[in-house]
């Protein structure tokens, strides 16, 4: 099961206080609730934000998330039933959680513990549970290659086999040319186990981009040009996340007209292609000489766009 790290969701510290929970979350539900957002991932953020809120909002829930992370409902009833002797039952029943999240629980205290530990029988495992993690990085940092320092909540067992939560940074290497949904192994840096420790997969979310249109490894590019460019063609200088580049404009270009820069995608073994789709963009005039300008442009080229 993906971990969710409800306080990032809600964009708060670990050590918010109820009020600052509450704020944060009226005010993403008001720019993600689905009726009223345009993002395209609203629906899937808004569900994201009520389950954080439902969660970090009760005393209790926020103390077993904080224990045991993304096993905090098992937590909860395996804590309880602890407590009192094995019989009793926690805020969570046994049947309100699923067998997906219970079985994940017990491999985790099994990995922890080996064949020897508390949860013994047919799911008990000596190696690790793997984990899994969502990572958003922006286009220029997928383009080039970085480095970035990864904070998550992890729980491990002290001296005594006790329990304890806490909070695993890791500095993560993305490759240039990394794509959407690409996953990213760091080996041993999952859950830790007797024979030991499972991976970590980050699977690498890239941001929208306000200029860019990502398809797999190909870019897609506006680019505005001067009527005169257009009519008449030339070359023009383009920023481009592979730097500036000389690009050729065909005489005659209308408003739509796309240009294929080949390999000038975004990198890789086989490098994407770079489109380019040309705007036209008119000057307004500002002086009466402008607007004579145009007026002689009238005169000498008279055409009508519409009559086709």
């Amino acid at each position: 099961m993906e971990f969710k790290d409800f306080y990032k969701i809600l964009g708060v510290t670990r050590n918010a206080d109820a009020d600052a929970i509450k704020k944060a979350y009226r005010r993403l539900a008001r720019k993600y609730h689905p009726d009223v957002s345009k993002e395209s991932d609203a629906e899937e953020r808004f569900k994201e934000l009520q389950q954080a809120y439902d969660v970090l909002s009760d005393p209790e829930k926020r103390q077993a998330y904080d224990r045991f992370g993304q096993h905090w409902k098992a937590g909860m009833e395996h804590g309880e039933a602890a407590a009192q002797g094995g019989g009793g039952r926690g805020y969570y029943r046994q049947e309100d959680i699923s067998p997906e999240e219970m079985a994940g629980f017990e491999d985790f205290i099994n990995s922890i513990f080996g064949e020897g530990g508390p949860q013994r029988g047919p799911r008990a495992r000596r190696r690790g549970h793997d984990e899994h993690a969502r990572l958003g990085i922006s286009l220029e940092e997928a383009y080039h290659g970085a480095t970035r320092t990864l904070s998550f909540d992890t729980v491990e067992a002290d001296e005594s086999g006790r329990l304890r939560s806490r909070v695993k940074t890791l500095n993560v290497s993305i490759p240039a040319g990394v794509t959407e949904g690409q996953r990213i192994r760091l080996a041993g840096q999952g859950q830790p186990g007797v024979d030991g420790a499972g991976d970590l997969y980050i699977q690498i979310h890239i941001q929208p981009h306000p200029d860019y249109t990502v398809n797999g490894r190909d870019l897609d590019l506006t680019i505005p040009v001067t009527p005169w460019e257009a009519a008449l063609g030339g070359k023009i200088t383009v920023d481009t996340l592979a730097g500036r580049i000389r690009l050729t404009v065909p005489p005659g270009s209308q408003t739509g007209k796309r240009l294929k820069l080949g390999g000038k995608g975004m990198p890789g073994r086989i490098p994407g292609d770079l489109f380019v789709t040309l705007k036209v963009v008119v000057p307004e005039p500002r002086t009466e000489a402008d607007r004579k300008l145009y007026e002689q442009m009238a005169k000498a080229m008279p055409m009508n766009p519409r009559e086709k």
